[in-house]
């Protein structure tokens, strides 16, 4: 008789690494799935069997008057938040990179730490740095949630450009700078023609990720909000009374947002120049 083949050590793991891969994806998207699935669920309330098909909840959203306005302001809080964040964290990743000061060392890791700790720890410590300075929770413009929220968002995630800008120029060969120079071009010159082209993927694609971080924002934003809610608080607010299929829509929405931007920021950190 014929001996029967057995499995090599390697085709055994092989497989267990795709099953093991498979089910960490399951774990991580299944969620997100059976949300978008029930978004056009064709019942008032979620539950099994599931109904198909309808857009009647994208509609409701439309005519929902108070989450369209925490869409705008949420919006527009993310879009400030990303402009401070670039205005403090590109000029702090040169700083960085270009100047030589003690405890530097010690300060490339403690710029993680708006990242690294928890958001309520963020959010209590800028609402009592807030309150020390006299600044209202309510100060700002129309349909922006006060600036204290903005400039929270800003300050904790201003971290983001400093590393993603940092790690760009650390890899940036200097002698192109020197070359520019030698050839008469001024320091601005150098770095709008020389310099800024090789960071530029870099400051657009944190630009991006800041943006999608600030809209999704919602333990720094819970404590520093002013008098108008952000669409995630306000998603928060309508769960109060159960799942329904319209906050599965608006989460849908904001889920898809997350993914454009995502996506086009992971194309730019892909980019060399």
């Amino acid at each position: 008789m014929t001996p029967q083949p057995t499995a090599r050590p390697s085709d055994r793991l092989t497989a267990g690494l795709w099953l093991s891969g498979i089910a960490v994806f399951l774990f991580i998207y299944l969620p997100l799935g059976i949300v978008v699935l029930y978004a056009f669920h064709d019942a008032n309330i979620v539950a099994w069997p599931f109904r198909p098909f309808t857009f009647r909840w994208f509609g409701a959203l439309a005519e929902d008057r108070a989450l369209l306005d925490s869409a705008v302001a949420s919006l527009k809080l993310a879009i400030l938040a990303t402009f401070i964040a670039l205005g403090v964290g590109v000029p702090g990743a040169f700083a960085l990179d270009r100047l030589q000061f003690p405890g530097k060392a010690a300060f490339e890791r403690l710029v993680l730490l708006p990242l690294i700790l928890p958001g309520v720890i963020t959010g209590v410590a800028l609402l009592t740095f807030f309150s020390f300075i006299g600044l209202s929770l309510s100060s700002g413009f129309p349909l922006v949630p006060g600036w204290p929220v903005v400039l929270g968002h800003g300050a904790a995630l201003t971290s983001v450009v400093v590393t993603q800008v940092y790690a760009r120029l650390r890899r940036f060969e200097r002698v192109l700078e020197e070359a520019s120079q030698d050839l008469y071009a001024n320091e601005w010159l150098t770095f709008w023609h020389v310099t800024l082209p090789v960071i530029r993927s870099a400051v657009l694609g944190s630009a991006l990720l800041v943006f999608t971080l600030s809209l999704d924002e919602i333990a720094v934003t819970f404590f520093l909000i002013g008098r108008q809610n952000t669409i995630p608080l306000q998603i928060w607010g309508l769960l109060r009374r159960g799942i329904t299929p319209e906050v599965n829509a608006a989460a849908t929405i904001i889920f898809a947002l997350s993914v454009c931007v995502i996506v086009l920021w992971a194309r730019l950190m892909r980019t060399t120049d």
